[in-house]
């Protein structure tokens, strides 16, 4: 198996028809360590495409019952860089979850093609800086009068849930009384960890080149000043 094949086989497969709009979900400023894990359930039960982590490339699997080994996941270094990526390359439109004026019900199914949903921070949802990168927002109606919000992970698994029913994804084959759940893919990397996008990896590698040589020029340029000093105390 050559390098491309062993790395294709290492990703997660998807579900979902090809023809269909593709579902991502962007990560920032959630902080609560089994939210993560188990958006990354409902991610894999609900046909994501990839899951954008953006800040550290580590995160906490707690919650996610070996369902992370299924999806696919990228990790970007600012918010801004994973809205222009997902915009420019995947032809996203940015959708905010966040009960905020002009904000639509979900259930209406206010989608147009791939998307790709911000979630916010537990307590304080989406800043305003996170807001103005978005290109709408959708919202989750309540109907009780027991709490002012849900939990980032619970809103997160029922937009995806209308998003795979308006964008038709196939359902997953049963098996008993629970959906069948395919062979988990071969480890590149630890478990917790994003792997870096090939771009990442070519820079740094580049990178890592221009530091040893130069580092090579500059012992070359000491033991040359060296040699010229004594020579110059021989000649003396």
């Amino acid at each position: 198996m050559s390098a491309s094949e062993a790395e294709a086989a290492a990703e997660p497969c998807s579900s979902t028809s090809s023809s269909s709009p593709p579902c991502f979900i962007i990560t920032h400023s959630v902080s609560k360590r089994h939210n993560i894990g188990t958006i990354l359930r409902s991610a894999t039960a609900f046909g994501v495409k990839e899951v954008c982590l953006v800040g550290s490339r580590q995160f906490n699997t707690f919650g996610s019952h070996g369902s992370d080994a299924h999806v696919a996941l990228k990790h970007f270094h600012t918010l801004q860089q994973c809205v222009q990526h997902l915009k420019d390359v995947e032809g996203c439109r940015v959708l905010g979850i966040e009960i905020c004026e002009g904000a639509l019900p979900v259930q209406e199914h206010p989608f147009t093609g791939a998307t790709a949903f911000l979630l916010g921070n537990e307590g304080q949802g989406l800043s305003e800086r996170q807001m103005a990168l978005c290109d709408g927002f959708v919202y989750i109606p309540q109907h009780g009068a027991g709490t002012a919000s849900l939990n980032v992970a619970v809103a997160a698994s029922i937009v995806l849930h209308h998003f795979a029913v308006w964008a038709a994804y196939p359902e997953r084959e049963r098996e008993g009384f629970k959906f069948k759940v395919a062979d988990r893919p071969p480890r590149t990397m630890a478990r917790g960890v994003v792997r870096e996008t090939d771009d990442v990896v070519r820079q740094q590698r580049q990178q890592r080149r221009a530091d040893v040589a130069a580092a090579a020029d500059g012992e070359a340029t000491w033991g040359q000043s060296i040699f010229e000093e004594e020579e110059e105390e021989e000649g003396g």
